[in-house]
């Protein structure tokens, strides 16, 4: 990779993070200045607080000391504190007043009074801190150093421009009696809200202005020169692992398609097969036959630097994605490098899953590339001739909802209900997250198997395959990637459907049951300049050519006019009889499909 683009992708995600830091900021600042417009307060709930002295204090009410230049007090602007309450025994009076820690400690010298120390609410628990004394005080009322106080009976209020300086503020009953026992509601009020908004919203703007068009044209910069092969593209299209054994699922080596077994009724003449769609985004991966025992128990520790890069992909996946949105709204083309780059931040991804545990399949260490290689997982998506511009208003979000629903379900942990104890209410239920995803408890049942037995259930691993595949094909459609729906059915096995027959750029191009194969060098009808596989010559989507075109082709050492090798060739569609034309031999009959 471009080690200048690279810098300017994690710059521009830096920028753009703190962008967006500074614009939740400013955006909860903005709100909390609108809640407190027309000289209105923050409020906490009115809660009893009861204490058996003659007095409640708060001692640590401390505003800024210093004093601002030209003498300006630094607390003069800062806003107020509202305090509001009322006795428990409406016989007795309440008194509420703030005045200088010095006085009230003078005040309060040799007399029992409580401090409070902390206040939680939700549920609402209160710690004091009991001060001993033998002497009872006088009146509160009758003192002359209170800043502001207010008393008398029923609900009092008293508000108080803040100031600098070390205060204290004294609840007590009006006639110095004890116990105390009162109902108080604190508020504040800050007039600084308004300026932090507007600062914070500024900076949120012009980092975010900065950051976003680094990490498009990084992006650009990665997927710009068309698709990506690695120089091991061919060992895995040959179904080599690691040290030359071949993997447990091999990849289809271009040999003739099975017909349909009998007793199956033929496909129709044209149109998809039945159950059997296949769609434009492809993923694989091959089993390694021979897994660690144990390995798979600090892989979470071993892919770590691959979990911090793909943060940063990510975010910047998310950001081009928008671009493209906007692109595709007005254009009806997702811009190639932007396609490309996607395509290969979602490979990473999948590499990196597949490896880790979405699939435990390999123990060969993922590739730090968004470029194909010969890794034992594969992603690809056929890039589109052209886009709808209305879909991409809706698709994301409205039209994927069933999907992603599924998907929630697949990949996100249950919720159960119980008592938390430790709360003064004694047993009040909450909401916890427990449990694990289906597709983590899959993948768990098969690390468990494989550390006891040293072997990987087949099974499972195809399942585990058709669940992930399922998964990233809907995050090919949410992604903009492509108009087609996600099929609502399971694919399993380590081969995806799409790479066993080539798949166009798009619905009209995609080949078609009916159609009878072609020999290499003829071009079926209607099929133009793009060529036999529904593409234009050369060029076999952003991954690369499907597993049906012969080696020789993809890796430059013959054309499409060459005859294919022995025992290869280009069979009609999975599930189908070879036509008439087809040089080839009928091939040996296919298990229905799940």
């Amino acid at each position: 990779m471009k080690p200048g683009r690279i810098v300017m992708l994690v710059l521009g995600t830096l920028a753009a993070l703190l962008g967006l830091g500074l614009l939740a900021g400013a955006a909860f600042s903005g709100w909390a200045n609108y809640q407190q417009r027309d000289g209105r307060y923050f409020t906490t709930p009115s809660e009893r607080y009861s204490v058996d002295s003659y007095a409640l204090t708060s001692p640590r009410l401390n505003v800024m000391s210093d004093a601002g230049p030209a003498g300006v007090d630094p607390a003069g602007i800062a806003g107020s504190v509202m305090l509001r309450g009322s006795t428990a025994d409406s016989a007795r009076q309440i008194f509420i007043g703030i005045a200088p820690q010095s006085d009230v400690a003078s005040y309060l010298n040799n007399v029992k009074h409580s401090e409070l120390v902390e206040v939680r609410f939700s549920p609402f628990r209160v710690q004091y801190n009991d001060v001993s004394g033998s002497m009872p005080p006088a009146r509160p009322t009758e003192q002359t150093f209170w800043a502001a106080s207010a008393s008398g009976p029923g609900t009092q209020e008293l508000q108080w421009n803040l100031r600098s300086g070390n205060w204290a503020v004294v609840i007590m009953n009006a006639d110095a009696s004890s116990p105390v026992s009162v109902d108080l509601r604190g508020g504040a009020r800050s007039d600084l809200l308004w300026p932090v908004f507007i600062g914070l919203l500024i900076g949120g703007i012009a980092l975010l202005a900065i950051g976003v068009p680094l990490i498009v044209a990084g992006a650009a910069g990665l997927g710009r020169g068309g698709p990506p092969h690695g120089p091991q593209y061919a060992a895995a299209t040959q179904g080599q692992g690691r040290n030359g054994l071949p993997y447990a699922g091999q990849p289809h080596n271009g040999a003739p398609y099975p017909r349909v077994p009998a007793g199956y009724p033929e496909p129709p003449a044209s149109g998809p097969p039945p159950g059997g769609y296949v769609y434009p985004a492809r993923l694989s991966g091959y089993l390694e036959p021979q897994l660690s025992r144990w390995l798979w128990l600090v892989k979470w520790f071993l892919a770590i630097p691959h979990f911090i890069v793909l943060f940063f992909l990510w975010f910047a996946f998310v950001v081009t994605t928008i671009v493209a949105g906007f692109a595709i709204l007005f254009t009806g083309r997702y811009p190639r490098s932007i396609f490309n780059f996607n395509v290969g931040v979602i490979r990473w991804s999948w590499r990196v899953a597949f490896y880790s545990y979405s699939a435990l399949g390999t123990d060969q260490y993922p590739p730090f590339t968004l470029a194909r290689t010969g890794y034992p997982a594969d992603f690809d998506v056929d890039y589109p001739a052209k886009l709808s511009h209305g879909l991409v208003l809706v698709k994301s979000w409205l039209l994927a909802i069933p999907h992603l629903l599924i998907v929630g379900v697949l990949t996100g942990t249950t919720r159960v209900w119980g008592a938390r104890e430790g709360y003064w209410d004694d047993g009040r239920w909450i909401e916890q997250n427990a449990g694990i995803s289906l597709i983590g408890l899959l993948v768990l049942i098969a690390g468990v198997v494989l550390l006891f037995t040293g072997q990987y259930w087949r099974g499972l691993f195809d399942l585990l395959m058709g669940l992930n595949r399922w998964i990233y094909r809907v995050i090919t459609y949410v992604a903009l990637m492509r108009d087609e729906y996600p099929p609502f059915h399971l694919d399993m096995g380590p081969t995806d459907p799409g790479d066993l027959q080539p798949v166009g750029p798009g619905p009209s191009t995609t080949p078609v049951y009916g159609q009878a194969p072609q020999p290499y060098g003829q071009t079926p009808p209607g099929a133009g300049e793009r060529g036999q596989y529904g593409r234009s010559s050369g060029y076999f989507g952003i991954g690369g050519p499907p597993a049906s075109v012969p080696p020789e082709v993809h890796e430059g050492r013959g054309s499409q006019d060459s005859p294919p090798p022995p025992g290869t060739g280009n069979g009609p569609e999975q599930g189908r009889t070879p036509g008439p034309e087809s040089p080839l031999p009928p091939g040996p009959a296919a298990p229905p499909r799940s």
